[in-house]
């Protein structure tokens, strides 16, 4: 029986409990096929109001061996490729690059540091949009040494995340390749934001803790940046059988295999997935694309809703007719 507490204090959380349960059991079936030591979290929150829908911390709360009582969507770990986004964010808004520019995947050394890709190839002269779509780490790399690492540091936290650097070391090259610690929590709100065309919002459990959230908006990126960004990541090829052109999203892959990303969006709703193990150690082969891109798309078609558009493009954005 339910004892409530006379005169306790309801707290109502914005929770969907459908939604809720749905993700509950998607993170445990997913993690039962992937082996017995994978983790899961899964995030998905209201783009208009910051609300979260969702919360999954792990696929099952009493796995001892899972560590099932870290949550992992606030847990810090490498974002792999997931910040990329946010650097052609910036250099669409200064105006270096548009999405139909071409730019050059071919060896190249700053220093003692040289990014190579994930499969070891380059691709030569690619369109900026191909080069997002790919997830390619030169020209990405390329950019962030154009805008500046310190820059985008201050814009991520001008929009209310904070990243978490090694110890001693100040923003560098190879933040953009995930150098750098995040929470699945801070990259679901960036990615909302993209949604939002440029404005984050905090994410919030507790129901009517806020009722103005356009007060607490920061600006991530210009309108039109924010837009050419989610109209790139639409076109991301999708994980096999899932349709193309329904989701905005970005797979991203941690040194050593130890984290598995995805965050994707559409008009209505931003959802992140993170798929490794709670202690940090590698899981050999596993990447965002196979491992977590998979999960994003049933966590969406599980919503029960055909996703919604995303905004159209703001006054003045520049569209290039291929």
């Amino acid at each position: 029986s339910l004892a409530i507490m006379k005169g306790a204090p309801l707290i109502r959380l914005t929770l969907e409990s459908g939604l809720q349960k749905s993700l509950e059991t998607l993170a445990r079936d997913r993690a039962a096929a992937l082996g017995p030591d994978i983790s899961i979290g899964i995030l998905a929150v209201d783009n208009a109001s910051g609300e979260v829908l969702a919360h999954v911390g792990s696929p099952d709360y009493f796995d001892v061996r899972r560590a099932g009582q870290v949550d992992m969507t606030r847990a810090v770990r490498s974002p792999g490729s997931t910040l990329k986004p946010f650097i052609y964010g910036l250099a669409f808004e200064d105006g270096l690059v548009h999405p139909e520019s071409l730019i050059e995947d071919r060896p190249v050394r700053y220093g003692s540091y040289a990014p190579e890709n994930f499969d070891m190839t380059f691709q030569g002269t690619v369109t900026v949009r191909r080069a997002l779509q790919m997830s390619l780490n030169v020209p990405a790399v390329a950019l962030l040494d154009r805008i500046g690492a310190h820059r985008l540091t201050a814009r991520i936290r001008q929009a209310g995340v904070s990243l978490v650097l090694p110890k001693d070391e100040a923003p560098g090259l190879a933040m953009g390749l995930g150098g750098v610690g995040v929470t699945l929590n801070d990259l679901v709100r960036l990615y909302a934001g993209l949604a939002r065309l440029g404005g984050t919002l905090p994410l919030r459990e507790i129901a009517g803790s806020d009722d103005k959230p356009e007060a607490d908006a920061r600006r991530l990126l210009d309108p039109s940046a924010a837009w050419q960004v989610g109209n790139v990541l639409l076109g991301t090829p999708p994980p096999d059988n899932a349709p193309h052109h329904r989701l905005a999203f970005k797979t991203g892959t941690s040194y050593g295999y130890r984290d598995a990303w995805s965050v994707g969006l559409d008009g209505r709703m931003t959802i992140g997935v993170w798929v490794g193990r709670a202690d940090g150690a590698p899981v050999p082969g596993m990447n965002g694309r196979s491992a977590a891109a998979p999960i994003l798309f049933d966590a969406f078609a599980r919503t029960g809703r055909l996703p919604t558009a995303l905004p159209r493009p703001p006054k003045g954005t520049l569209i290039a007719s291929n």
